[in-house]
């Protein structure tokens, strides 16, 4: 998928194949069965008792993983929440065990070298490739399987396809474990997330809008405010991808541009998108573990103050400093030398990335379609998006595609490095399960601000996924739950991730991705630690504002 201006037609025919593997699976009955299951765990029918470790032998090593405890093995297991005689069976209770805590290191690593490895001379250029991304991923998500299958001496808990406890195995290799926290990461998480980032990525590429206004104060504030408001509904990769190359082209004929670039991340890359779970994978990381497809339209207040104060604060900057510091020359230039906006390839991909949205919303396999009692059929909703790719580069041009200089480097570096995110961030999440009101965190501030620094050096995704996992821990005490948090704790959360992954370049995807495009269009961008000085002199008063009046 890394091909640039070429055919499509290797990525198509890895589609098909796609295709006509889950039809074979539908044959065989394995979706219909899993989302059942998923059926079952949502209305109470799932079990509540541990599980043997699959294909492990024992004296019940026939029971599988999800299945409840046959009586006698009830009896086995004892009143006092000890193992049974083998030491196979435990109480659900005592399934919640956690990795010792050395085992963040693995997680810790790769988000170090996700942090540190581009902005070191002797590995920025080795770190550019992604098949070293991957072999650092993938290497640090190995060692942390293997803890689980040598070391790993409580049971887990599962999450695919259905719920429930695999114990682990006191007689040798913990293999039915391994799988389990295997299957968690990658076919419960990992591929939907990167299905929905494939399909926004690949579709909004074939969309191209071209012009040269005149670069007014006022022009740049709308064209920024525009991409705050398209960022919730295409993801903010999406509307970064499609705005940012006719913003430089209308400011070409200026010299003062810095500014709009960094106030276009502040908005479009991060603080646009927390409407929908599409805008910011945090948030869709959040509709993967039950939060309502709807439910952060709630947030649209702060979302309207933050990115209102700050369009604001950059049209009095740009009217009353920049602007007027232009040579009378550029300025004349750029109000003559105009061309219109052209928008080219809306017909079909704008089409089908509302067929995107519309997946999420209603192909969840958790939920029954609407007006319905039909469960969609488990991976429905990615095998949509993949067609829906399909369509967009069948029928889209190739010409606007090349014309935006599209490739799949960006996409293929988010999956390279999101696998080994999702595999090693499985035992910090076991710890939080049980650490987690051990960290002094009870209030939405705490949450915010705790949330957010950490998504300001680190990536804001699983950021998110670790204090979504912690706010579980504390007791809603009466207050309205989302998907077993407490809401105006599950709030703090999801805006600490995506308003502060703007604090540095790193905190979010589309950030980097953005300042490279407008160096390579010869606007030289601030420094890491010089984007911080903007971002702590801008955003951070905005945001400390923002806590003031909502918190």
């Amino acid at each position: 998928m890394s091909h640039s201006h070429g055919s499509d037609k290797p990525l198509l025919s890895a589609i098909a194949v796609v295709l006509v593997a889950y039809i074979a699976l539908l044959a065989a009955g394995l979706p219909q069965k899993w989302a059942g299951q998923v059926n079952q765990a949502n209305h109470g029918d799932a079990p509540h008792a541990a599980t043997h470790d699959r294909g492990e032998g024992g004296e019940h090593g026939d029971q599988r993983a999800g299945e409840p405890l046959a009586e006698h093995d009830a009896a086995d297991a004892g009143t006092d929440g000890h193992r049974a005689k083998h030491g196979r069976l435990v109480r659900p209770e005592a399934a919640v065990e956690c990795p010792p805590l050395w085992m963040v290191t693995p997680f810790v690593l790769l988000l170090g070298a996700i942090a540190v490895l581009p902005l070191i001379s002797r590995t920025e250029h080795w770190w550019e490739s992604n098949l070293n991304r991957f072999y650092v991923a993938a290497g640090l998500g190995v060692f942390t399987l293997l803890y689980y299958l040598v070391l790993h001496e409580a049971s887990v808990e599962q999450h695919w396809p259905g719920h429930g406890f695999v114990s682990h195995n006191d007689r040798g290799l913990n293999f039915g474990v391994t799988w389990t926290v295997f299957a968690n990461a990658i076919l419960n998480e990992y591929v939907p997330f990167i299905m929905l980032l494939f399909s926004l990525y690949t579709i909004s590429g074939g969309v191209r809008i071209e012009g040269d206004l005149p670069a007014h104060p006022l022009t740049n504030a709308l064209f920024i405010a525009a991409g705050g408001l398209l960022a919730s509904f295409i993801g903010t990769t999406g509307a970064a991808m499609l705005l940012i190359r006719p913003l430089l082209e209308t400011n070409s004929e200026r010299k003062h541009v810095k500014h709009t670039v960094i106030f276009f991340i502040f908005v479009v890359c991060n603080c646009g998108g927390c409407l929908l779970p599409i805008g910011d994978p945090p948030l869709f990381l959040g509709y993967l573990r039950g939060v309502d497809f709807l439910w952060t339209l709630k947030l649209w207040p702060q979302w309207l103050f933050v990115n209102g104060t700050l369009l604001a604060v950059y049209y009095v900057w740009d009217h009353y400093w920049c602007y007027p510091q232009e040579e009378p020359r550029d300025v004349s230039r750029d109000e003559t030398q105009v061309r219109g906006l052209k928008f080219a390839g809306l017909w079909p991909n704008a089409l089908l990335l509302f067929g995107v949205v519309l997946s999420v919303a209603l192909l969840d396999p958790s939920k029954t379609l609407p007006g319905t009692n039909w469960h969609p059929w488990y991976y429905l909703r990615e095998i949509a998006q993949v067609g829906l790719v399909a369509l967009s580069l069948i029928w889209g041009s190739q010409a606007i595609r090349r014309a935006n200089n599209f490739n799949y480097h960006a996409i293929v570096e988010v999956a390279a490095l999101f696998f080994g995110i999702f595999i090693t961030m499985q035992a910090p999440l076991q710890i939080l399960h049980v650490k987690g009101p051990q960290l002094g965190l009870t209030t939405p501030v705490h949450f915010f601000w705790t949330t957010g620094s950490l998504s300001s050096v680190l990536d804001n995704a699983p950021t998110y996924v670790v204090f979504f996992e912690t706010a579980k821990t504390i007791p809603a005490a009466g207050a309205a739950a989302v998907a077993g948090v407490a809401e105006s704790l599950l709030a703090a959360v999801s805006l600490g991730a995506v308003f502060m992954g703007a604090m540095t370049y790193i905190g979010n995807g589309p950030n980097f991705m953005v300042k490279a495009i407008a160096e390579k269009s010869g606007i030289r961008m601030p420094s890491f630690f010089g984007y911080t000085l903007y971002s702590f002199s801008i955003m951070l008063p905005v945001l400390v504002l923002h806590v003031w009046i909502f918190f």
